[in-house]
């Protein structure tokens, strides 16, 4: 076995190397549905923007990724298909002009889309983007009205309660629901015959359920008080705000021209700024549509606009798998690679000082088109690739241990009072914010502690920064995490899937700041994971366990699971065992498979609504985990 996981690892190793770019960065494709394509055919026939081959690729994949019986998934084992997927990806292969009603494919679409409620049941972001171009009304009054971006900070209710992912999404669909902007063409389709019932009062069976609520309806009235006592008339007041989201949104484009580097922020904000008054022609929205382009990526299925790039992601956790894997901090690999996160640690202040004003810019953040918006895992993984260059900073005169102490200035200083780590903003946690009855904004609305943010940040801190849990702050992440374990002795990841992630990042932090790993938590977890093994001695997970909110088998083993699963053991027992040595064997015999289990989606973006599947994932965790298995037994000189 040694000499097998040696061969694989310098294979991996070999190829990495070849893989990476000029600039030191590797740039691997971030792979989801078909929401950001089909987004795109639409926004470029609603702008009516000639740009034909383009159209025609996305619509290809969109059509490829078809199933048989006319629905779309999000991912493999999704059961029979998702509605909001399936509604975006039929409309625009229509909009597209590739495919048309009658097509028997699309009419097993359609019939999909009317069994599972029709348009009325589409997500909330179906819905904004069916209302933009005609096809769905504007819910009248909006949940949140325009004029509340206006309310001071000290009101029960503010704007920045939210946290920054999600206003940057709100601000532009409230900008284009107060102006009720619609957008059709001569070419866009009708899609009327996508109600399940096709009356009226069925169409507006949104604005009842408002009204109906409680809660909401408290909330509204709250919201309209405060707004009633600004100091300006109802038109100032008004005009007012749609000023202030037209700077919100201004002030956090990225130098490509997008929203905080998402697809989906941007194409609501080409929309808002068109219904602000804009021109089509204005430089604001040609530079965003140039920023969207740039997305665009290459797949099996064909070309794919990705909602975001991870280059920094991807090049700090391959810099830092590849110096695992013995490769020198000195050679030209790792040295290319420290040079560039060098350049992209954040200069800037951005929105997280709103709750952490004293703490100057240092953390990174995960695409290379991203400089506002640094979080809590790019930090870490940086760090932890730069450690080596930090701690003999002699060439680069202390340039990295001047970037190595304001990381971890900033990353300290990012804890939630609660003693667990979010991913972008600290104590977003208000609430009252349930109160605003959107499906699904729970998820999207704060960024709360979790167990992969927590436990990940913990394994940082012990194994590379030296941290043990008679630290402050590492004694409180730890009691986060001990409090915060399922009953079955699993936890919860937020932007992974699902319990194999959480597990296996709370395993790690534990063991790595000093928790004994006799700890009847810790030895909960590892008789978890060790029951979820599969017989080809893998382990996988279905993206079905974010929605169910427990642990679903997915009846197959994925690389980064497995992976994920090896090091959480490997940092219990720190010596192989019979269920060690079966899992890396299944690494090692599927390296290079090439199938479904190798292209499921393991990144979280929301749960029953987006899923990732990372291109770098199968190279980066087995690659750690066999170099940790490999360090569990033989001395690994370096390269």
């Amino acid at each position: 076995m040694k000499v097998e996981v040696e061969t694989e690892i310098n294979r991996k190793v070999e190829w990495l190397k070849k893989e990476q770019s000029p600039d030191g960065a590797w740039r691997f494709y971030v792979e989801s549905g078909p929401l950001s394509d089909a987004y795109m055919i639409i926004l470029l026939r609603s702008l009516q923007i000639d740009d034909e081959e383009r159209r025609r690729l996305l619509a290809e994949r969109i059509a490829r990724l078809q199933e048989k019986n006319g629905a779309w998934k999000l991912f493999h084992d999704e059961a029979e298909g998702h509605l909001s997927a399936t509604i975006e990806a039929y409309y625009a292969l229509l909009y597209a002009g590739y495919k048309r009603k009658d097509d028997e494919l699309m009419q097993r679409a359609k019939q999909f889309i009317l069994s599972k409620g029709g348009l009325s049941e589409a997500s909330l972001y179906t819905k904004v983007l069916l209302a933009l171009t005609g096809q769905y009304p504007w819910p009248s009054p909006m949940p949140v009205p325009v004029e509340a971006l206006l309310l001071p900070q000290q009101f029960p209710f503010h704007f920045f309660d939210f946290v920054g992912y999600a206003r940057v999404h709100f601000a532009p669909i409230l900008v284009c629901a107060d102006r009720k902007l619609v957008i059709k063409t001569a070419r866009t389709p009708d899609l009327s015959d996508l109600y399940a019932d096709s009356s009226e009062g069925n169409r507006i069976s949104d604005q009842a359920e408002l009204r109906a609520n409680e809660f909401y309806r408290s909330l509204l009235s709250m919201i309209v008080q405060g707004i009633k006592h600004l100091p300006f008339s109802p038109w100032q007041i008004h005009s007012a705000a749609l000023h202030r989201a037209e700077q919100f949104i201004l002030q956090r484009t990225e130098p490509d021209g997008t929203l905080y580097s998402y697809f989906t922020s941007t194409f609501l904000m080409i929309f808002a700024w068109i219904a602000l008054g804009h021109a089509k022609s204005h430089p604001v929205i040609t530079r965003a549509i140039r920023g969207l382009e740039n997305l665009t990526c290459r797949t099996n299925a064909g070309i794919h606009v990705q909602n975001f790039t991870s280059t920094v992601w991807d090049t700090a956790l391959l810099s830092h798998a590849l110096q695992e894997a013995g490769v020198s901090p000195s050679s030209p690999t790792i040295q290319k690679a420290g040079l560039y996160l060098l350049s992209r640690q954040h200069q800037k202040y951005g929105d997280w000082r709103i709750r952490n004003p004293r703490v100057p810019p240092g953390g990174w953040g995960f695409s290379d088109i991203n400089t506002i918006n640094p979080d809590i895992d790019d930090t870490t993984a940086a760090l932890r690739a730069i450690r080596r260059f930090a701690q003999n900073d002699r060439e680069h005169n202390h340039a990295y241990l001047a970037s190595w102490n304001r990381g971890m200035n900033w990353l300290l200083s990012m804890q939630n009072d609660n003693g667990g780590w979010p991913a972008f903003e600290k104590n977003t946690d208000k609430s009252i914010l349930d109160w605003v009855p959107i499906k699904g904004l729970e998820e999207v609305s704060t960024d709360l502690s979790t167990a992969d943010l927590t436990g990940r940040t913990l394994e940082f801190l012990g194994n590379d920064a030296g941290f043990t849990f008679s630290h402050r702050a590492v004694d409180k992440g730890i009691r986060w995490l001990l409090r915060n374990q399922e009953e079955d002795g699993s936890w919860d990841g937020r932007w992974g899937v699902s319990y194999i992630y959480g597990t296996w990042a709370a395993i790690t932090g534990l063991t790595a700041t000093g928790v004994p790993s006799r700890l009847p938590a810790i030895e909960r977890a590892v008789k978890w994971l060790l029951s979820i093994q599969n017989a080809d001695g893998g382990w996988g997970e279905s993206c079905r366990s974010d929605i169910e909110q427990k642990y679903v088998p997915l009846g197959a083993s994925t690389p980064s699971q497995s992976a994920w699963a090896l090091d959480a053991l490997l940092a219990v027992y720190k010596r192989p065992t019979a269920a060690i040595d079966r899992g890396m064997r299944f690494l090692m015999e599927t390296s290079q498979r090439d199938d479904w289990t190798t292209r499921y989606p393991t990144g979280a973006g929301l749960p029953g609504g987006f899923y990732f599947h990372y291109h770098s994932y199968r190279h980066i965790w087995p690659l750690l985990a066999l170099s940790r298995y490999k360090k569990t037994s033989i001395n690994v000189p370096q390269r």
